[in-house]
């Protein structure tokens, strides 16, 4: 069964890493009522992914279809898939993404087929399949999934969406700080530029505020990733000798919640090298560190293994 323990550290072209932003966004939604969420069909592009896909999986589950119009598959697959997500009555919703239209979304998410199917949840993705599989099955993977959100929301109560009693708008909680709002509106149009100077902005007036640290340190590595053929990248990384490579690699494993993995990549290359490599990919691994929150689970296990790589 998939692990839900993880707060949300998908984001990618995708997130930052600032899991509060995403629920205020979340609360901002649902302030504008009910109908704005219950939407079950959506179609996604690179702009509006963070919304649509990461936002949102903060309070539904969102099945992802990653789809081609040149694949036979995806047209089989797709009325299946709005059928079943279409039953569960705005309890999930289905996200469908054009991967030759949006080819940096299937990119980050490393998809190597299609049509390929993946279950956002609370900013990651946590299971998923790339075959055509019959409405039944579907069904059966899509009832699995929903009894998984639910053991997480019963293992964590404070996380589960809820409306005020009576139908009235629940209260607004304190404003967002403006930089905050700013960077999150930057990230939304796509101006990673602009996102990273609101970030930075903020950091001067509060160097601990953590939702800017990781903000900052999210849009630093979308940015490294943008363009990255990831063909080419394979054959690299046949060559351990090549830091670049294998420190994209890792790079790409952050954005698609593969955290641990990308973490491990990157001690394996501190381990192997020496004087500036060394102290290059020790450096690259502490900016990783910086998109999660300090609670994770996988920093206090990934730092011990460096210290132990190191010393």
């Amino acid at each position: 069964m998939a692990d839900f323990s993880r707060p949300g550290s998908l984001y990618g072209a995708i997130d930052l890493g600032a899991r509060k932003q995403a629920l205020e966004a979340q609360a901002r939604r649902e302030a504008a009522g009910p109908q704005a969420a219950s939407a079950s069909v959506v179609e996604v592009t690179e702009e509006t992914f963070t919304t649509d896909v990461v936002d949102r999986s903060m309070q539904v589950p969102v099945v992802l279809d990653l789809w081609s119009p040149r694949a036979p598959a995806s047209a089989q697959l797709g009325p299946v898939l709005e059928k079943v997500v279409g039953d569960l009555g705005g309890r999930a919703v289905l996200a469908r993404v054009n991967v030759d239209a949006s080819p940096q979304i299937a990119a980050a998410l490393r998809v190597q087929a299609v049509p390929t199917v993946l279950a956002i949840f609370q900013g990651q993705a946590v299971t998923g399949f790339q075959q055509v599989l019959p409405e039944q099955e579907v069904r059966r993977w899509l009832d699995e999934l929903m009894a998984a959100v639910e053991q997480f929301y019963q293992a964590n109560p404070a996380a589960r969406p809820s409306t005020a009693e009576g139908g009235e708008e629940a209260p607004a909680g304190p404003p967002a700080d403006p930089d905050l709002a700013a960077a999150e509106e930057a990230v939304e149009r796509g101006d990673l530029d602009a996102a990273a100077a609101a970030y930075e902005r903020l950091l001067a007036r509060a160097p601990g505020h953590e939702d800017a640290k990781m903000g900052l340190a999210g849009v630093t590595l979308i940015k490294r990733t943008e363009g990255v053929d990831p063909g080419d990248l394979q054959r690299r990384l046949q060559d351990p000798a090549d830091l670049d490579a294998h420190l994209l690699a890792a790079d790409l494993e952050m954005l698609s919640g593969a955290v641990d993995e990308a973490f491990a990549r990157v001690i394996a290359v501190v381990k192997r090298t020496s004087g500036d490599d060394r102290d290059r990919a020790r450096r690259h691994l502490l900016g990783l560190f910086d998109t999660l929150p300090s609670d994770d689970p996988s920093l206090a296990k990934a730092r011990r293994a460096l210290a132990s790589a190191l010393f």
